[in-house]
């Protein structure tokens, strides 16, 4: 009997053991399961808008901490048709700017926009390695820019942010409220400890480990209130509960904002949905003035 309870006190501690290295795996390797930069092979190529038959400049910006950001500027002819509008694509998590370029086609061809895209810290071409705190700089870098371009500057500047980049949008348009004339976000969450026991079930008692926040849950509120919100929400959301989305709406304290639901819609194929650009199109047209 004896010998049993040594066995069953030794397995106990070796289990002990093992789930405090998982747990402490978890702590310090989590970045690179938040941020895959360099999945499916997305830090090897970036196609460029020339490609696509689109001028453009090639921008290299210079965080305050050294690193240096690969980004694509598109401006419009201001004596042809100007709308006098810019989108600031704010990109999701996997990829790299290359693959948003069909998204930046339509805005840029189609709808007549400025865009300005870039590649965050250690996606892309971009150095560096990907972190909350990292992508912050690197949004406060871009906005500086867009700021201090006689252009950029004097046009309504339009936050385009879809998951990841939705909480970037967050984070710049509650600090830059003054350069923001509009917002979309598409489908993305509250914090990322709030999206984890929707992603990983068995990882809902072990939020607590997670340390890239991403806390838009209380910066929205701060959000402007004359500054016009769009939101589009996958009701079949594999990755971010419509919750959230559903809660960020309420947050909002925009006097403007409108929120379409794509009922069959995942994670991913929401922005090829039945109206999705047309609805983008006439918001950014109709509402950001």
């Amino acid at each position: 009997m004896e010998s049993i309870f040594r066995i069953a006190k030794s397995m106990a501690a070796i289990g002990i053991t093992v789930a405090a290295l998982a747990l402490g795996g978890l702590y310090t390797y989590q970045s690179s399961i938040i941020y895959p930069s360099s999945m499916n092979g997305a830090r090897a190529h970036v196609s460029t808008p020339d490609e696509y038959g689109m001028e453009y400049e090639a921008v290299k910006l210079t965080t305050p901490d050294g690193e240096t950001l690969e980004c694509f500027s598109l401006k419009q002819d201001i004596t042809n048709n100007y709308t006098n509008k810019t989108i600031l694509i704010l990109s999701p998590n996997a990829g790299n700017i290359g693959y948003a370029l069909p998204i930046v086609q339509l805005l840029y061809a189609r709808f007549r926009y400025n865009v300005f895209i870039y590649s965050y810290r250690g996606y892309g071409n971009s150095t560096g390695t990907p972190s909350e705190k990292g992508l912050k700089i690197d949004a406060d870098c871009v906005m500086e820019y867009l700021k201090s371009d006689k252009q950029y500057s004097s046009s309504k500047i339009v936050l385009y942010g879809r998951s990841l980049g939705g909480a970037v949008a967050i984070y710049i348009a509650e600090k830059y409220g003054d350069l923001v004339s509009g917002i979309i976000l598409e489908n993305t969450f509250l914090s990322i400890p709030k999206t984890v026991p929707h992603v990983f079930p068995l990882l809902k008692y072990f939020t607590l480990f997670v340390n890239q926040i991403w806390d838009s849950e209380s910066l929205v509120p701060r959000i402007n209130e004359n500054i016009p919100v769009m939101l589009m929400s996958a009701r079949q959301d594999e990755i971010v509960p419509p919750s959230h989305m559903d809660e960020i709406y309420k947050k909002l304290p925009s006097e403007i904002k409108i929120k379409w639901k794509y009922e069959q819609s995942t994670h991913n194929d929401t922005v090829v949905q039945d109206e999705y650009w047309e609805r983008v199109e006439e918001f950014v047209n109709e509402k950001v003035n």
